[in-house]
């Protein structure tokens, strides 16, 4: 066996128990949020132990980033296959257009108290303030590039460029979701508010 035949399957076993931590970390943290979530908690649900979380994440905080970074990624990922899948109809181009954008938000697939919780501990601790920015620059990234992608293959001109469209519909989530954390909300009248003050923000920069 070569030294790259080797290394495969434990890079492969690295992954798997990552794929775990994560999944095991969206449970706990839906169930108890992130402040009273523990590494142990998180570690059993997965069936692994400390040292295992600890060889895979430098810390809870850590763990959680990795998990809206996983989250926000894969609902991207659906949304970028199905523009590739929708044919252009210059009747309901408007229309297409505002259902995509709905479908960026990321609202959806993560509790919206959690998301507030990361933003509030990216605000107390520097070094996952600077790794939350990071990411969020990456997604304005992506956000603006299918934004561009959507305007160019529908043909409705927005009021304002692709990368502040992808800016204000960011901030008309997080706006929308710390909202309904403080409502007390249930994740699925959470999902609706957010996605209702989408449409409405995106209603509002396209050019009709």
């Amino acid at each position: 066996m070569t030294d790259e035949e080797s290394v495969k399957p434990a890079s492969k076993r690295r992954e798997a128990t990552r794929a775990r931590l994560l999944d095991a970390a969206h449970e706990v943290f839906a169930a108890m949020g992130m402040g009273a979530a523990s590494v142990e908690e998180i570690s059993e649900r997965a069936g692994f132990t400390r040292g295992a979380f600890y060889s895979n994440f430098e810390s809870k905080e850590d763990l959680f980033l990795a998990l809206v970074r996983r989250l926000a990624d894969t609902k991207l990922d659906h949304v970028t296959d199905h523009m590739r899948s929708v044919t252009p109809d210059a009747d309901r181009a408007t229309d297409e257009l505002v259902d995509q954008l709905i479908s960026m938000s990321i609202g959806s697939r993560i509790d919206p108290l959690l998301m507030s919780e990361i933003r509030t501990q990216a605000l107390r601790d520097e070094r996952l303030g600077a790794a939350y920015r990071e990411w969020h620059a990456q997604l304005l990234g992506r956000v603006t590039a299918l934004i561009e992608d959507l305007v160019r293959t529908h043909h409705v001109p927005l009021r304002v460029s692709a990368a502040r469209a992808a800016r204000i519909l960011s901030s008309v989530v997080e706006d929308a979701a710390t909202e309904a954390t403080l409502e007390r909300w249930s994740p699925e009248e959470a999902s609706r508010y957010i996605d209702a003050e989408v449409q409405a923000a995106a209603l509002a920069i396209i050019d009709r």
